[in-house]
Protein backbone atom coordinates (compact mmCIF):
# COMPACT_ATOMS: atom_id res chain seq x y z
CA UNK A 1 0.00 0.00 0.00
CA UNK A 2 2.82 2.40 0.91
CA UNK A 3 4.56 1.59 -2.38
CA UNK A 4 1.38 2.30 -4.34
CA UNK A 5 1.00 5.69 -2.65
CA UNK A 6 4.65 6.52 -3.35
CA UNK A 7 4.19 5.63 -7.03
CA UNK A 8 0.99 7.69 -7.20
CA UNK A 9 2.63 10.86 -5.86
CA UNK A 10 5.44 10.48 -8.38
CA UNK A 11 2.92 10.88 -11.21
CA UNK A 12 2.76 14.31 -12.86
CA UNK A 13 -1.02 13.97 -12.95
CA UNK A 14 -1.38 13.07 -9.25
CA UNK A 15 -2.20 16.61 -8.07
CA UNK A 16 -4.88 16.99 -10.76
CA UNK A 17 -6.35 13.59 -9.85
CA UNK A 18 -6.51 14.63 -6.17
CA UNK A 19 -8.33 17.82 -7.17
CA UNK A 20 -10.92 15.77 -9.06
CA UNK A 21 -11.35 13.36 -6.14
CA UNK A 22 -11.72 16.25 -3.67
CA UNK A 23 -14.31 17.97 -5.90
CA UNK A 24 -16.31 14.74 -6.26
CA UNK A 25 -16.24 14.12 -2.49
CA UNK A 26 -17.41 17.70 -1.88
CA UNK A 27 -20.31 17.28 -4.33
CA UNK A 28 -21.35 13.96 -2.75
CA UNK A 29 -21.23 15.33 0.79
CA UNK A 30 -23.07 18.54 -0.16
CA UNK A 31 -25.91 16.46 -1.59
CA UNK A 32 -26.17 13.99 1.28
CA UNK A 33 -27.54 14.11 4.84
CA UNK A 34 -24.04 15.26 5.85
CA UNK A 35 -24.53 18.66 4.17
CA UNK A 36 -25.56 20.55 7.37
CA UNK A 37 -22.38 19.32 9.08
CA UNK A 38 -20.32 20.20 5.99
CA UNK A 39 -21.72 23.74 5.89
CA UNK A 40 -21.46 24.09 9.65
CA UNK A 41 -17.80 23.10 9.57
CA UNK A 42 -16.98 25.59 6.80
CA UNK A 43 -18.74 28.38 8.72
CA UNK A 44 -17.04 27.62 12.03
CA UNK A 45 -15.23 30.75 13.20
CA UNK A 46 -11.60 30.75 14.27
CA UNK A 47 -9.79 33.95 15.28
CA UNK A 48 -12.43 36.18 13.74
CA UNK A 49 -12.79 34.40 10.38
CA UNK A 50 -14.71 31.34 9.22
CA UNK A 51 -12.75 28.25 8.17
CA UNK A 52 -13.93 28.86 4.61
CA UNK A 53 -12.50 32.38 4.82
CA UNK A 54 -9.20 31.05 6.19
CA UNK A 55 -8.94 28.60 3.29
CA UNK A 56 -9.84 31.13 0.59
CA UNK A 57 -7.95 34.13 1.97
CA UNK A 58 -5.24 32.46 4.05
CA UNK A 59 -4.15 29.15 2.57
CA UNK A 60 -4.76 30.32 -0.99
CA UNK A 61 -2.27 33.13 -0.37
CA UNK A 62 0.35 30.35 -0.29
CA UNK A 63 -0.94 29.13 -3.67
CA UNK A 64 -0.56 32.66 -5.01
CA UNK A 65 2.95 32.75 -3.52
CA UNK A 66 3.78 29.71 -5.66
CA UNK A 67 2.36 31.56 -8.70
CA UNK A 68 4.63 34.53 -7.94
CA UNK A 69 7.66 32.26 -7.58
CA UNK A 70 6.86 30.37 -10.80
CA UNK A 71 6.29 33.51 -12.85
CA UNK A 72 9.54 35.09 -11.62
CA UNK A 73 11.54 31.92 -12.32
CA UNK A 74 10.06 31.55 -15.80
CA UNK A 75 10.75 35.24 -16.55
CA UNK A 76 14.38 35.05 -15.44
CA UNK A 77 15.50 31.67 -16.74
CA UNK A 78 12.56 29.67 -18.06
CA UNK A 79 10.00 29.65 -20.84
CA UNK A 80 9.33 33.39 -20.58
CA UNK A 81 12.96 34.53 -20.58
CA UNK A 82 13.32 34.78 -24.35
CA UNK A 83 11.07 37.35 -26.00
CA UNK A 84 10.73 35.08 -29.01
CA UNK A 85 9.73 32.09 -26.88
CA UNK A 86 7.39 34.06 -24.63
CA UNK A 87 5.55 36.00 -27.33
CA UNK A 88 3.50 33.09 -28.69
CA UNK A 89 2.00 31.85 -25.37
CA UNK A 90 1.62 35.45 -24.14
CA UNK A 91 -0.52 36.39 -27.14
CA UNK A 92 -2.45 33.13 -26.79
CA UNK A 93 -3.10 33.85 -23.10
CA UNK A 94 -4.52 37.30 -23.87
CA UNK A 95 -6.97 35.82 -26.37
CA UNK A 96 -7.76 33.00 -23.96
CA UNK A 97 -8.82 35.53 -21.32
CA UNK A 98 -10.52 38.14 -23.48
CA UNK A 99 -12.85 36.00 -25.61
CA UNK A 100 -14.29 33.87 -22.74
CA UNK A 101 -15.07 37.11 -20.88
CA UNK A 102 -16.80 38.47 -24.01
CA UNK A 103 -18.80 35.25 -24.37
CA UNK A 104 -19.97 35.57 -20.78
CA UNK A 105 -20.87 39.25 -21.24
CA UNK A 106 -22.78 38.42 -24.44
CA UNK A 107 -24.96 36.03 -22.43
CA UNK A 108 -25.40 38.27 -19.37
CA UNK A 109 -25.23 41.88 -20.66
CA UNK A 110 -28.81 42.58 -19.54
CA UNK A 111 -28.23 41.43 -15.94
CA UNK A 112 -26.15 43.96 -14.00
CA UNK A 113 -25.66 41.61 -11.04
CA UNK A 114 -24.51 38.70 -13.21
CA UNK A 115 -22.05 40.93 -15.04
CA UNK A 116 -19.92 40.97 -11.88
CA UNK A 117 -18.80 37.45 -12.86
CA UNK A 118 -17.38 38.43 -16.27
CA UNK A 119 -13.86 37.24 -15.34
CA UNK A 120 -14.90 33.77 -14.13
CA UNK A 121 -14.31 31.92 -17.44
CA UNK A 122 -11.07 33.81 -18.13
CA UNK A 123 -8.91 31.60 -15.87
CA UNK A 124 -7.05 28.36 -16.63
CA UNK A 125 -6.23 25.78 -13.95
CA UNK A 126 -2.50 24.93 -14.24
CA UNK A 127 -2.64 21.78 -12.11
CA UNK A 128 -5.63 20.32 -13.93
CA UNK A 129 -4.48 21.20 -17.46
CA UNK A 130 -0.93 19.90 -16.98
CA UNK A 131 -2.23 16.87 -15.10
CA UNK A 132 -4.51 15.90 -17.98
CA UNK A 133 -1.71 16.44 -20.52
CA UNK A 134 0.68 14.31 -18.44
CA UNK A 135 -1.71 11.35 -18.76
CA UNK A 136 -0.43 11.05 -22.35
CA UNK A 137 3.14 10.60 -21.09
CA UNK A 138 6.09 10.94 -23.43
CA UNK A 139 3.89 11.23 -26.50
CA UNK A 140 3.60 14.95 -25.67
CA UNK A 141 6.42 17.07 -27.17
CA UNK A 142 8.37 19.04 -24.57
CA UNK A 143 7.72 22.24 -26.55
CA UNK A 144 3.95 21.66 -26.21
CA UNK A 145 4.27 21.23 -22.43
CA UNK A 146 6.31 24.44 -22.26
CA UNK A 147 3.67 26.26 -24.35
CA UNK A 148 0.85 25.15 -22.03
CA UNK A 149 2.85 25.95 -18.89
CA UNK A 150 3.79 29.43 -20.14
CA UNK A 151 0.23 30.16 -21.30
CA UNK A 152 -1.27 29.01 -17.99
CA UNK A 153 1.24 31.02 -15.93
CA UNK A 154 0.58 34.21 -17.95
CA UNK A 155 -3.16 33.48 -17.65
CA UNK A 156 -2.84 33.21 -13.85
CA UNK A 157 -0.85 36.44 -13.73
CA UNK A 158 -3.64 38.09 -15.72
CA UNK A 159 -6.18 36.73 -13.24
CA UNK A 160 -4.15 38.21 -10.38
CA UNK A 161 -4.23 41.63 -12.09
CA UNK A 162 -7.99 41.32 -12.66
CA UNK A 163 -8.56 40.48 -8.98
CA UNK A 164 -6.46 43.47 -7.90
CA UNK A 165 -8.23 45.91 -10.23
CA UNK A 166 -11.83 44.73 -10.25
CA UNK A 167 -12.52 42.65 -7.15
CA UNK A 168 -11.66 44.98 -4.31
CA UNK A 169 -14.01 46.34 -1.66
CA UNK A 170 -13.92 49.64 0.24
CA UNK A 171 -10.28 50.52 0.75
CA UNK A 172 -8.65 51.23 4.12
CA UNK A 173 -5.97 53.89 3.65
CA UNK A 174 -4.14 52.93 6.87
CA UNK A 175 -3.95 49.26 5.92
CA UNK A 176 -2.83 50.16 2.39
CA UNK A 177 0.00 52.32 3.78
CA UNK A 178 1.17 49.40 5.95
CA UNK A 179 0.95 47.19 2.86
CA UNK A 180 3.04 49.58 0.75
CA UNK A 181 5.64 49.89 3.52
CA UNK A 182 5.81 46.07 3.83
CA UNK A 183 6.24 45.75 0.07
CA UNK A 184 9.02 48.35 0.11
CA UNK A 185 10.77 46.46 2.90
CA UNK A 186 10.54 43.20 0.92
CA UNK A 187 12.20 44.70 -2.14
CA UNK A 188 14.73 46.54 0.02
CA UNK A 189 15.76 43.14 1.39
CA UNK A 190 16.03 41.92 -2.19
CA UNK A 191 18.15 44.93 -3.23
CA UNK A 192 20.49 44.29 -0.28
CA UNK A 193 20.89 40.70 -1.52
CA UNK A 194 19.39 39.16 1.62
CA UNK A 195 19.08 35.47 0.73
CA UNK A 196 17.60 34.09 3.95
CA UNK A 197 13.95 33.20 3.32
CA UNK A 198 12.82 33.83 6.92
CA UNK A 199 12.73 37.68 6.85
CA UNK A 200 10.76 37.62 3.60
CA UNK A 201 8.15 35.32 5.14
CA UNK A 202 7.87 37.42 8.33
CA UNK A 203 7.38 40.66 6.38
CA UNK A 204 5.12 38.73 4.00
CA UNK A 205 2.85 37.75 6.91
CA UNK A 206 2.57 41.43 7.91
CA UNK A 207 1.83 42.30 4.27
CA UNK A 208 -0.87 39.59 4.10
CA UNK A 209 -2.61 40.93 7.22
CA UNK A 210 -2.42 44.52 5.92
CA UNK A 211 -3.83 43.55 2.53
CA UNK A 212 -6.56 41.49 4.23
CA UNK A 213 -7.68 44.59 6.14
CA UNK A 214 -7.19 46.97 3.20
CA UNK A 215 -10.05 45.76 1.00
CA UNK A 216 -7.70 44.43 -1.69
CA UNK A 217 -7.85 40.63 -1.79
CA UNK A 218 -5.38 39.17 0.71
CA UNK A 219 -4.07 36.43 -1.59
CA UNK A 220 -2.35 39.06 -3.75
CA UNK A 221 0.20 39.44 -0.94
CA UNK A 222 1.45 35.99 -1.90
CA UNK A 223 2.32 37.12 -5.42
CA UNK A 224 4.23 40.16 -4.11
CA UNK A 225 6.27 37.99 -1.73
CA UNK A 226 6.97 35.54 -4.55
CA UNK A 227 8.39 38.30 -6.76
CA UNK A 228 10.54 39.60 -3.88
CA UNK A 229 12.28 36.28 -3.12
CA UNK A 230 15.72 36.31 -4.83
CA UNK A 231 16.46 33.73 -7.49
CA UNK A 232 20.21 33.62 -6.86
CA UNK A 233 21.63 32.68 -3.50
CA UNK A 234 24.95 33.57 -1.94
CA UNK A 235 28.08 31.82 -3.18
CA UNK A 236 27.67 28.10 -2.69
CA UNK A 237 24.05 28.52 -1.54
CA UNK A 238 21.01 27.06 -3.29
CA UNK A 239 18.56 29.41 -4.96
CA UNK A 240 16.19 30.78 -2.26
CA UNK A 241 13.38 31.00 -4.81
CA UNK A 242 13.75 27.40 -5.99
CA UNK A 243 14.22 26.16 -2.44
CA UNK A 244 10.97 27.77 -1.31
CA UNK A 245 9.10 26.75 -4.48
CA UNK A 246 10.16 23.11 -4.18
CA UNK A 247 9.49 23.12 -0.44
CA UNK A 248 5.96 24.51 -0.76
CA UNK A 249 4.93 22.71 -3.93
CA UNK A 250 3.84 19.38 -2.37
CA UNK A 251 1.89 21.16 0.40
CA UNK A 252 0.08 23.30 -2.15
CA UNK A 253 -0.53 20.52 -4.70
CA UNK A 254 -1.53 17.79 -2.27
CA UNK A 255 -2.90 19.82 0.62
CA UNK A 256 -4.07 23.36 -0.07
CA UNK A 257 -5.62 22.88 -3.52
CA UNK A 258 -7.55 19.68 -2.63
CA UNK A 259 -8.72 21.41 0.58
CA UNK A 260 -9.83 24.40 -1.51
CA UNK A 261 -11.76 22.01 -3.76
CA UNK A 262 -13.36 20.33 -0.75
CA UNK A 263 -14.43 23.70 0.63
CA UNK A 264 -15.66 25.24 -2.62
CA UNK A 265 -16.85 22.52 -5.01
CA UNK A 266 -19.57 21.25 -2.69
CA UNK A 267 -22.61 22.61 -4.52
CA UNK A 268 -25.99 21.43 -3.25
CA UNK A 269 -28.36 20.52 -6.08
CA UNK A 270 -31.41 20.54 -3.79
CA UNK A 271 -32.93 23.76 -5.15
CA UNK A 272 -31.39 23.58 -8.62
CA UNK A 273 -33.84 23.61 -11.50
CA UNK A 274 -33.33 22.73 -15.16
CA UNK A 275 -34.44 26.26 -15.99
CA UNK A 276 -31.80 27.72 -13.69
CA UNK A 277 -29.08 25.40 -14.96
CA UNK A 278 -29.78 26.47 -18.55
CA UNK A 279 -29.97 30.17 -17.64
CA UNK A 280 -27.50 32.70 -19.02
CA UNK A 281 -25.23 32.71 -15.94
CA UNK A 282 -24.05 29.07 -15.97
CA UNK A 283 -24.29 28.86 -19.77
CA UNK A 284 -22.14 31.96 -20.19
CA UNK A 285 -19.48 30.44 -17.96
CA UNK A 286 -19.61 26.92 -19.41
CA UNK A 287 -19.51 28.13 -23.02
CA UNK A 288 -16.93 30.77 -22.16
CA UNK A 289 -14.64 27.97 -20.98
CA UNK A 290 -15.54 25.36 -23.60
CA UNK A 291 -15.94 27.60 -26.67
CA UNK A 292 -14.48 31.01 -25.78
CA UNK A 293 -11.09 29.66 -24.66
CA UNK A 294 -10.23 27.78 -27.87
CA UNK A 295 -11.61 30.55 -30.10
CA UNK A 296 -9.60 33.19 -28.25
CA UNK A 297 -6.37 31.19 -28.15
CA UNK A 298 -6.57 29.90 -31.71
CA UNK A 299 -7.53 33.23 -33.29
CA UNK A 300 -4.75 35.13 -31.50
CA UNK A 301 -2.20 32.43 -32.35
CA UNK A 302 -3.23 32.48 -36.02
CA UNK A 303 -3.10 36.28 -36.22
CA UNK A 304 0.30 36.45 -34.52
CA UNK A 305 1.73 33.88 -36.94
CA UNK A 306 0.28 35.65 -39.98
CA UNK A 307 1.68 39.00 -38.83
CA UNK A 308 5.06 37.43 -38.14
CA UNK A 309 5.21 38.68 -34.54
CA UNK A 310 5.52 35.14 -33.16
CA UNK A 311 6.49 31.73 -34.44
CA UNK A 312 5.22 28.23 -33.81
CA UNK A 313 7.41 26.34 -31.31
CA UNK A 314 9.51 23.59 -32.84
CA UNK A 315 7.95 20.14 -33.01
CA UNK A 316 4.30 21.16 -32.76
CA UNK A 317 1.56 22.15 -35.21
CA UNK A 318 -1.65 24.14 -35.05
CA UNK A 319 -3.50 20.85 -34.47
CA UNK A 320 -1.61 20.50 -31.19
CA UNK A 321 -2.34 24.12 -30.30
CA UNK A 322 -6.05 23.53 -30.99
CA UNK A 323 -6.14 20.53 -28.61
CA UNK A 324 -4.31 22.49 -25.90
CA UNK A 325 -6.62 25.49 -26.40
CA UNK A 326 -9.59 23.28 -25.49
CA UNK A 327 -7.68 21.87 -22.52
CA UNK A 328 -7.21 25.45 -21.30
CA UNK A 329 -10.98 25.58 -20.80
CA UNK A 330 -10.43 23.73 -17.52
CA UNK A 331 -10.88 26.71 -15.20
CA UNK A 332 -11.80 25.15 -11.84
CA UNK A 333 -9.55 26.51 -9.06
CA UNK A 334 -9.08 30.10 -10.27
CA UNK A 335 -12.58 30.28 -11.75
CA UNK A 336 -14.21 29.15 -8.49
CA UNK A 337 -11.98 31.59 -6.62
CA UNK A 338 -13.09 34.51 -8.81
CA UNK A 339 -16.73 33.38 -8.50
CA UNK A 340 -16.45 33.60 -4.70
CA UNK A 341 -15.19 37.18 -5.09
CA UNK A 342 -17.81 38.16 -7.65
CA UNK A 343 -20.85 36.76 -5.82
CA UNK A 344 -19.87 35.31 -2.42
CA UNK A 345 -22.35 34.74 0.39
CA UNK A 346 -24.41 37.84 -0.50
CA UNK A 347 -25.47 36.26 -3.82
CA UNK A 348 -25.33 32.60 -2.86
CA UNK A 349 -27.76 31.39 -5.54
CA UNK A 350 -25.77 33.09 -8.31
CA UNK A 351 -22.53 31.69 -6.88
CA UNK A 352 -24.05 28.20 -6.88
CA UNK A 353 -25.07 28.42 -10.54
CA UNK A 354 -21.69 29.94 -11.39
CA UNK A 355 -19.88 26.99 -9.79
CA UNK A 356 -22.10 24.54 -11.65
CA UNK A 357 -21.24 26.33 -14.88
CA UNK A 358 -17.54 26.08 -13.99
CA UNK A 359 -17.82 22.35 -13.23
CA UNK A 360 -19.74 21.66 -16.45
CA UNK A 361 -17.46 23.75 -18.67
CA UNK A 362 -14.26 22.45 -17.06
CA UNK A 363 -15.37 18.80 -17.25
CA UNK A 364 -16.39 19.09 -20.90
CA UNK A 365 -13.13 20.89 -21.75
CA UNK A 366 -11.07 18.24 -19.95
CA UNK A 367 -12.73 15.31 -21.72
CA UNK A 368 -12.77 16.94 -25.17
CA UNK A 369 -9.27 18.38 -24.85
CA UNK A 370 -7.80 15.05 -23.76
CA UNK A 371 -9.63 13.18 -26.55
CA UNK A 372 -8.45 15.53 -29.30
CA UNK A 373 -4.89 15.67 -27.95
CA UNK A 374 -4.82 11.87 -27.80
CA UNK A 375 -5.98 11.78 -31.43
CA UNK A 376 -3.52 14.34 -32.87
CA UNK A 377 -0.42 13.13 -31.00
CA UNK A 378 1.72 10.36 -32.47
CA UNK A 379 1.25 6.93 -30.91
CA UNK A 380 4.98 6.68 -30.21
CA UNK A 381 7.17 8.89 -27.95
CA UNK A 382 7.69 12.44 -29.24
CA UNK A 383 11.18 13.19 -30.64
CA UNK A 384 13.47 15.31 -28.47
CA UNK A 385 14.47 18.62 -30.10
CA UNK A 386 17.67 20.35 -29.07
Amino acid sequence: MTGMLRDFFKLESSSGILLVIAAIIAMIVANSPLNPYYQGFLHTYLMGMSLSHWINDGLMAVFFLIIGLEVKRELLEGALKSKETAMFPAIAAVGGMLVPALVYVAFNYSDSEALAGWAIPAATDIAFALGIMSLLGNRVPVSLKVFLLALAIIDDLGAVIIIALFYTTDLSVTALIVGFISTAVLFFLHSRKVTSITPYLIIGAILWFAVLKSGVHATLAGVVVGFAIPLKGSKGQRSPLKTLEHGLHPYVSYGILPLFALANAGVSLQNISVEGLTSTLPLGIALGLLVGKPIGIMSCCWISLKLGIAKLPEGISMRHIFAVSILCGVGFTMSIFISSLAFGFEKEVMDTYARLGILLGSTASAILGYSILNFVLPKHPAPVHN
